[in-house]
């Protein structure tokens, strides 16, 4: 990220403790994030607006902010270049009538803006932003995921089909999401933050053991709901996490704290595996020969069907949020069911935008690796650097899970992403912390 100072008042630069109002910010956009699950991940049109007006406001105060210091200083990202190409892509759409359904473009491209309009306050926010705020990001995100996984789970063994405050059956609820998939989508967002933050920590702080427990139970919250996709997003993350620990981990004393976290880790599984009801247990079985089905068909089946749209509309696709309305003709499986998604963002994508959406998001995505892997062993001297790395492994273990799933079109994911991608894309810079400031400094 580079940052691109354009001076409001020239001759009149306010110097000082950073505005209140910024602080006010960030925690508006952590209440929103917060809560943004509740109402079963934000799928109703008045939650997912709130978010829309949420991010608007959060930008308005980072607007007034940057006012009242009397300076506008612009963190720029590459990442802008293609989602703003892709937003483009959307509106030459309505624009060309080259959308079957005009209506539901609209509404995606809100979606989308929203989600970009995050990621650019996010790095607004934390651009050269002090150490101290990081933690709060770290603390926060470790306390969320503990006390929403630690609910989850209650419910869970109260009752695995029904969700608190509903007052029917589900087919697959856990936690508020009526689909456990998607729940798990959250968890893979929630769980790299938390353990890069605390690997991040003093190696001898005596708080390091409980943050661990509240890294671990969402994990085990994520194994209860026997999502397959979930559970190979999460193998994922573990991976890229450890080779970076190992490998790339420029300070002492971590790869031995890597090794009693895989210890910890062969604990939890042993008691959950102990626990855990069978059907579970029959579920997470089946990833070696896993057939994703949904339930009007099985994936492989839909894919190849919605790649018939493509064929159809190969430049650009069909229009956004247009898949469900274009699927019908293309099914050869016969249900009375709706198919609103292709269970693969990937495949939807390409149906909704083309072969141009299609190459803009493969640039997209590299660009995105290649921003959040380069300079490891510089920016993992720095604890914000350590809390970014977790937010980019987040988000590649989301790009995993929807090869088989939709998890980027429910709106409290999608904006959890986009706030990992936005902390990702940093380039690790903070100012110096208090203690870093007077020649305190952590070991």
């Amino acid at each position: 990220v580079e940052s691109r100072d354009l001076s409001l008042e020239p001759g009149d630069m306010k110097t000082g403790p950073e505005p209140r109002i910024f602080s006010l910010a960030r925690m508006l956009l952590g209440l929103m994030l917060l809560l943004a699950p509740l109402p079963f991940g934000a799928v109703y049109t008045w939650a997912w607006a709130s978010i829309t007006i949420l991010a608007l406001l959060v930008l308005f105060l980072w607007m007034l902010g940057s006012l009242q210091v009397g300076r506008l200083r612009i963190g720029y990202s590459p990442l802008y270049v293609p989602v703003a190409l892709f937003l483009a892509l959307g509106v030459a759409q309505l624009w060309l009538h080259q959308t079957l359904t005009p209506f539901a473009t609209k509404e995606s491209l809100l979606k989308l803006a929203t989600y970009l309009v995050l990621s650019f306050v996010v790095i607004q926010l934390f651009a050269d932003s002090p150490v101290e705020n990081w933690r709060r990001v770290g603390i926060a995100v470790v306390a969320f995921g503990f006390i929403f996984s630690f609910l989850s789970i209650l419910q869970f063994f109260w009752n695995p089909i029904r969700i608190v405050w509903v007052g029917h059956d589900l087919a697959t609820p856990f936690g508020p999401y009526v689909n456990r998939d998607h729940y798990s989508g959250l968890m893979e967002l929630v769980i790299p933050i938390s353990a890069s933050y605390v690997l991040s920590r003093p190696k001898h702080d005596p708080l390091n053991g409980i943050l661990w427990f509240g890294v671990l139970v969402p994990l085990v919250s994520l194994l209860l709901t026997g999502s397959r996709g979930g559970f190979i997003s999460v193998l994922v993350e573990i991976a890229i996490l450890g080779c970076v620990v190992i490998w790339r981990n420029p300070l002492p004393g971590r790869r031995m704290r890597i090794a009693f976290t895989g210890l910890a880790l062969v604990v939890v599984a042993a008691v959950f595996f102990w626990l855990v009801p069978a059907y579970v247990l029959t579920r997470l079985a089946t990833v070696n020969s896993y057939v994703p089905a949904t339930s009007d068909g099985n994936r492989p089946a839909l894919w190849r069907n919605s790649l018939g749209i493509l064929r159809d509309h190969p430049l650009v696709g069909a229009g956004m949020g247009s898949f469900v309305t274009v699927y019908p003709p293309h099914q050869t499986e016969v249900s009375d069911l709706i198919t609103e998604h292709a269970h693969n963002d990937y495949v939807e994508a390409l149906t909704e935008t083309g072969l141009l959406g299609g190459v803009v998001i493969l640039a997209l995505l590299v660009l995105f690796i290649m921003i959040t892997f380069r300079s490891l062993r510089a920016q993992l001297k720095r604890e914000p650097g350590w809390i970014q790395l977790g937010a980019g492994i987040s988000c590649c273990g989301s790009m995993v899970h929807s090869f088989v799933d939709f998890n980027l079109h429910i709106p409290a994911n999608a904006a959890w992403f986009a706030f990992c991608a936005g902390l990702a894309s940093l380039s690790g810079r903070a100012t110096p912390s208090r203690s870093e400031a007077t020649g305190v400094h952590r070991s």
